[in-house]
């Protein structure tokens, strides 16, 4: 299957819905990629992985790691690396961290937060041969700073800060936890495509981490996931029937041994 490039998601705006999930390693890679569009190496891997409470702790060793697994993994999907705290705080602090994903990484471009206060950095990692997608709404990277994740329903500062990151030279932009209607509006003003998550269905693409979606992270689902399985409860079945064949005998079997 031909690669998606950055010419098939700008192509798209108006056109079709673009899929966006999540991966963080080369297994899960490989079982999304002849279905998405995008695959998000997000720093909430921090949470799915490494089990913190939040994002803020991921390194950029940890992201390069989990990018390069999310690479050999799949083979057509666009692949989109989070660049975690800290490592774009300044333009020329994202530059060095942005050359070292694309020379260490097969990552097709980098996303970060932040809106008209990061245009300058966006604008610096584009001039220098750096795809970005921007992200702003619900900015996880900023839950300690706001204490905690909030829905954002200002509508004026929503859209300058779209158009911000579009005018600063961003391929696509994803908007988290505004309110349907601004998210709405913003994709109507914007350009490049605009994807979705808690941002309501009247957007260019939506994007899902996939341990939601899967069912597989159960402590609590938020308002907007959707689960497409109960990845939680069908493993569980699956290893109190490893254990009971274990403990009774039945495994291995004549067949599966040598």
């Amino acid at each position: 299957m031909e690669k998606v490039s950055l010419g098939h998601i700008l192509s798209a705006k108006g056109k079709r819905k673009l899929v966006m999930l999540t991966a963080y390693d080369a297994l899960f890679a490989k079982l999304f990629d002849p279905y998405t569009d995008i695959l998000l190496v997000g720093d909430s891997l921090n949470m799915v992985f490494a089990g913190a409470q939040d994002t803020l702790s991921a390194t950029m060793d940890q992201m390069i790691y989990h990018t390069q697994a999310v690479c050999r993994g799949a083979q057509r999907s666009f692949i989109v690396f989070d660049m975690p705290y800290g490592s774009y705080t300044d333009p020329s602090t994202a530059l060095a961290n942005g050359l070292r994903v694309y020379k260490e990484t097969r990552a097709d471009s980098v996303k970060l937060e932040g809106g008209a206060e990061k245009a300058e950095v966006i604008a610096t990692l584009v001039e220098n041969g750096i795809a970005v997608m921007g992200h702003i709404g619900l900015m996880p990277q900023h839950v300690r700073g706001e204490g905690g994740y909030r829905i954002k329903r200002d509508r004026e500062r929503v859209v300058e800060d779209a158009l911000a990151v579009e005018e600063a030279g961003a391929f696509s932009l994803v908007l988290e936890g505004v309110q349907a209607d601004i998210a709405a509006a913003v994709t109507e003003e914007l350009k490049i495509p605009v994807i979705g998550i808690g941002a309501g269905r009247d957007v260019d693409g939506q994007v899902l981490v996939w341990t939601d979606m899967l069912g597989f992270f159960t402590e609590f689902k938020p308002k907007f996931v959707r689960r497409y399985l109960e990845g939680a409860q069908l493993v569980d079945g699956a290893l109190r029937r490893y254990v009971e064949d274990v403990r009774s005998g039945r495994f291995p079997s004549e067949k599966e041994s040598y």
